[in-house]
C-alpha cells in the first residue's frame, strides 16, 4: 500500500514513513524518503499503522461531541454496488480497512435494507484491537444500530440471536408497537429517535452520542447515507474508489433528494493498492 497524499504533519506523523511521496515525519520520528517515484514503497501496512491513519478525532474535554465517518465503496462509473451487494467492487484491502474502520468505532450504523441485501451479522472480536479498544472504554465490539421505519426486520437473524454487544434498533415514536415488541423479545435495545415514523438523522446522532456512542461509523446504505448528507451531520466520508467498470443502473454510494448547495469536504489522506484508492474526506 503506497500513501499518496499526507495533507498535514498530523497525519503524516500517524502514518509509516514508506510510502510517503511528500516530507515529514515517520510514525518513531524517522525522516520520510525524499519526493519521487524512486522513493515510494509498496508494502503491506500493519493493523496498528491503518488504525493510526484512520484514527477519530481526539474527544475534546467536557462532553465529547459525536463524530460520524462513512465507509463506502463505488466503482469508477459510480456504482455503489453490483448485482444488489457491494463485495464484487471491493478487495482484499478494502476489507481490512472495513474491519479497522469497524473495530475503530462505538457503533456501526447500517440502514435495514442493507442488512437485508448485504446478509449483515454482528461485528466479530478483533484480537489486535482487543487492548486499545478496553483502554479506550469501548465495548470488545462495536453495536450494530439499525435504521428502519417500519421494524420489519428477521430476528431470527445472527444479529439478534447471536451478538456479543445488544444490537440497535433506531426508528421513529409511530412505529407499530407490535414490532417494537417483537424486536425487544429479541434482545434488541429500541432507541427512538424520531418523531413520527422515521428516523431523523441528527437526532439518531445526539440520541447514540447520549448512549455514549461518539465514534459513529455508518456503512450506508445509500438512501441512509444521503439522508445523512441532506442532514448535514457527515463529519467524514472514507471512499474506496475500485478500478472496475460495471454499467447498468446500480445506486451511487449516496440516493435521495440532491442539497441545495453542495457540501464541500476536504481531502485529508489518500491511498493506494492495485489500483484501488482509499481516500479520507473531512468536512471544511
Amino acid at each position: 500500500m503506497r500513501r499518496l497524499f499526507p495533507v498535514t504533519e498530523e497525519t503524516a506523523a500517524q502514518a509509516p514513513a514508506g510510502g510517503a511521496r511528500t516530507s515529514g515525519r515517520g510514525p518513531e520520528g524517522e525522516a520520510s524518503p525524499p519526493v519521487g517515484a524512486a522513493a515510494v514503497v509498496d508494502r503491506e501496512w500493519s493493523l496498528a499503522e491503518l488504525a493510526a491513519a484512520y484514527a477519530y478525532p481526539e474527544p475534546s474535554p467536557g462532553a465529547p461531541r459525536p463524530w460520524l465517518r462513512a465507509n463506502m465503496v463505488s466503482s469508477l462509473d459510480g456504482a455503489a454496488q453490483h448485482e444488489g451487494r457491494s463485495q464484487p467492487i471491493s478487495s482484499a484491502t478494502d476489507m481490512r480497512i472495513f474491519g479497522t474502520l469497524r473495530a475503530l468505532a462505538d457503533v456501526v450504523v447500517v440502514g435495514a435494507e442493507t442488512v437485508r441485501q448485504e446478509g449483515y451479522r454482528p461485528a466479530r472480536v478483533r484480537d489486535e484491537f482487543a487492548a486499545a479498544r478496553a483502554a479506550a472504554g469501548q465495548t470488545p465490539v462495536p453495536a450494530i444500530a439499525i435504521v428502519t421505519a417500519s421494524v420489519e426486520l428477521d430476528f431470527t437473524l445472527p444479529l439478534f440471536t447471536s451478538p456479543l454487544v445488544p444490537t440497535l434498533v433506531l426508528t421513529g415514536a409511530a412505529a407499530a408497537p407490535d414490532r417494537i415488541a417483537a424486536a425487544e423479545r429479541a434482545g434488541a435495545q429500541v432507541v427512538i429517535a424520531g418523531e413520527g415514523m422515521g428516523v431523523e438523522p441528527a437526532r439518531a446522532v445526539q440520541v447514540l452520542a447520549g448512549l455514549g456512542h461518539t465514534r459513529l461509523l455508518t456503512e450506508g446504505g445509500p438512501r441512509l447515507l444521503g439522508q445523512l448528507i441532506a442532514a448535514d451531520v457527515l463529519d467524514e466520508l472514507c471512499l474506496t474508489v475500485s478500478p472496475t467498470l460495471t454499467a447498468g443502473n446500480a445506486q451511487r454510494i449516496a440516493g435521495g433528494p440532491s442539497v441545495a448547495v453542495p457540501h464541500r469536504f476536504e481531502l485529508a489522506s489518500l491511498l493506494e493498492q492495485d489500483g484501488f484508492l482509499f481516500g479520507r474526506y473531512c468536512r471544511t
